[in-house]
C-alpha cells in the first residue's frame, strides 16, 4: 500500500484561521491540497494572532492553494457562498472540516441564554448546515470525508458537573 496524500484534493475548513484548524490546513497544504477557509477573522483581533488572510498566506507558503472566504457558520448565506466559491475555484469538495467553535466555561447556572445560543448556533447548527450544504459535492468525490471537531469529553466531575 502506497503512502496516502491529499495532493489535488479540496478541503473546506470552518474556523481555520488559527489554532487547530490552521494546523490541519497547513498539514493538508504540505500534501498539496486546495484549502478553502470559512472564517470570521477578516481583521486582526487584539488578543488573538492571525486572520483568514494571514492563514491563506501560510497555506500557500506550505505548498497548497488557498481560498479565504470571510463568513460565519451561523449565517446560511455565508455557508452557501463558501460552498459555491470552493466548488467554483477548485471544481469540487473532497472533505469538510468543521472546526469553528464557541465555548463558555461558565457554570451552568451562570451561563447566559445568549452565550448558550451562541455555542449551539456555532457548534451544532453551523456544523450541520455546512455538512448539509457540502454533501451534494462530497457525493461527487472519489474519497469524501467529513471531520467534525469538538472539545474533548471529560466525564470528570470537575468539568462535567460544572459546565454546560
Amino acid at each position: 500500500m502506497g503512502a496516502r496524500t491529499l495532493a489535488g484534493s479540496t478541503i473546506l475548513i470552518s474556523g481555520g484561521s488559527r489554532g487547530i484548524g490552521l494546523a490541519i490546513a497547513l498539514r493538508a497544504a504540505a500534501d498539496g491540497a486546495n484549502v478553502a477557509l470559512l472564517a470570521k477573522t477578516d481583521t486582526p483581533h487584539p488578543r488573538l494572532e492571525g486572520t483568514i488572510h494571514t492563514a491563506a498566506e501560510q497555506i500557500r507558503a506550505a505548498g497548497g492553494a488557498a481560498l479565504p472566504i470571510v463568513g460565519d457558520v451561523r449565517t446560511d448565506g455565508h455557508i452557501a457562498l463558501a460552498v459555491d466559491r470552493t466548488v467554483a475555484e477548485f471544481g469540487g469538495i473532497d472533505a469538510v472540516v468543521n472546526n469553528a467553535s464557541a465555548i463558555d466555561l461558565s457554570r451552568s447556572l451562570d451561563l447566559s441564554a445568549k452565550r448558550y445560543d451562541l455555542m449551539q448556533d456555532v457548534n451544532v447548527r453551523g456544523t450541520f448546515m455546512l455538512c448539509r450544504a457540502a454533501i451534494p459535492h462530497l457525493k461527487e468525490s472519489a474519497n469524501p470525508h467529513i471531520l467534525s471537531l469538538s472539545p474533548p469529553l471529560d466525564l470528570s466531575p470537575k468539568w462535567l458537573g460544572a459546565h454546560t
